[in-house]
């Protein structure tokens, strides 16, 4: 009964996204993208071999989105480095993911993953029949991994993490349970999931290996971008950087840039990039301000106060020029990355209300490398005391990186495992 209930949510989902798609962009390009995908990957899968000197041998990564393709492209790019003739298939679900890195350079081929139905899971596993399927953190669907244990296949999650208010650990989440076994190995985060996952007798194949992000954004730090606007416009000055500012965040953080009396520079960039947003913005402020693309195009950075970041993809190199972080999205969606300001060993600032089911959020609080701010008379009178010692701040510096060099090392634990797999399989 609970794989039909399934298997009909999962039809109710692609009839919902139909209904609502003509006035939704990103239900538009969830139906646009899977339109002809089985031809278009057929294709492309008889190109790769026809160009192959060797049977083609294909690593299956899939992704929800953009997040998790950052936690899983270390994996994805060591797994290469490792097995070079290998090619890998990269699939998104979510156009966030796949319009954005649609053109990404290290899988050789990159489309959607057709909904999970029964014919669409059968046909797509036996198409591209791969060596091994990698699924990042969130990712079990019933139908394809169903697939993949009747062919032998192995199924690996990484990065994934539980929390015990989760469906798999309820009363009546045994067919979620049945879900989970049908993976050949899980790589959990935390010591927590792992004795979640024991509670309900899933632990043979369950390792804690860490997440893979710490190794992602060690890769960012060590090949950050230059950004020459961001240099001139810091100055030598103590910088605060927010990134990901959302509303909320922006309403907590404006009036301390407006009445903090020492030198200051802020660098905000928006969640979402929306000219009109910036311009509100810009007017509540006191301090004068510039938008980045202002400051390309030859405007005077000199007596700017604030810079706002007006284009995507620059954020991760940004938080080098910065002394302290302010990270969005908590008092809304979702705390944003922290761990990409954390690799530089920035003090780190964020709401109160959605951040506990991030680990490493709740990590940074412990050791003093993260704050939680209710408002900004908290927020004021923590980051004026950092401001004002050095000392203190060095110190929460050290701890910071001191987490984050220790937690790195994820990607080459599971492809080490994989290896072994792979050359057992092999045999």
């Amino acid at each position: 009964m609970a794989k039909v209930l399934y298997n009909l949510s999962i039809e109710l989902y692609q009839w919902l996204i139909r209904l609502v798609s003509p006035f939704n962009q990103k239900a538009q390009l969830w139906l646009k993208g899977r339109e002809g995908l089985f031809e278009k990957l057929e294709y492309q899968l008889t190109q790769a071999r026809q160009k192959s000197q060797s049977p083609l041998s294909i690593a299956w990564f899939h992704c929800a989105s953009l997040g998790e393709f950052e936690q899983g492209r270390p994996v994805i790019e060591a797994y290469k480095k490792e097995f070079p003739n290998h090619h890998i298939l990269l699939t998104f679900f979510s156009p966030s993911g796949y319009e954005i890195r649609k053109n990404y350079e290290g899988a050789d081929i990159i489309c959607y993953l057709p909904a999970d139905t029964p014919s669409n899971a059968k046909r797509f596993v036996e198409l591209i029949h791969p060596t091994v399927a990698f699924f990042v953190k969130y990712e079990f669907w019933y139908n394809y991994l169903i697939c993949l244990q009747q062919a032998n296949i192995p199924s690996i999650s990484f990065s994934t993490i539980f929390r015990e208010n989760q469906v798999y650990f309820k009363s009546y989440g045994e067919f979620n349970r049945s879900i989970l076994r049908l993976l050949t190995h899980i790589f959990v985060q935390n010591e927590k999931s792992a004795s979640l996952l024991a509670g309900i007798q899933i632990q043979e194949n369950v390792s804690i290996a860490g997440d893979t992000r710490f190794d992602r954004v060690a890769q960012i730090a060590q090949n950050k971008r230059v950004i020459p606007i961001a240099e001139q416009f810091k100055n030598d000055t103590q910088t605060l950087i927010v990134g990901s500012c959302w509303q909320q965040d922006f309403d907590v953080i404006c009036p301390l840039i407006n009445s903090f009396a020492h030198p200051l520079k802020v660098i905000i960039a928006p969640h979402e990039i929306h000219p009109e947003e910036i311009v509100q913005w810009q007017k509540q402020l006191k301090k004068p301000s510039i938008r980045y693309s202002e400051a390309l195009n030859g405007k005077e950075l000199n007596n700017a106060e604030i810079l706002f970041i007006d284009n995507i993809g620059m954020l991760s190199s940004l938080y080098q020029y910065a002394d302290y972080a302010w990270i969005g999205g908590a008092y809304g969606k979702g705390l944003h990355n922290t761990l990409e300001a954390a690799t530089f060993g920035l003090p780190i600032f964020f709401g109160n209300k959605v951040y506990t089911k991030f680990q490493e959020a709740m990590d940074l609080i412990a050791i003093g490398g993260a704050q939680v701010i209710d408002n900004t008379q908290t927020f004021e009178s923590i980051f004026t005391s950092l401001y004002q010692d050095f000392d203190k701040r060095k110190e929460v510096s050290d701890k910071i990186l001191t987490y984050v060099k220790s937690n790195i090392g994820s990607t080459q634990t599971i492809i080490n495992f994989v290896k072994n797999l792979i050359q057992t399989t092999n045999k």
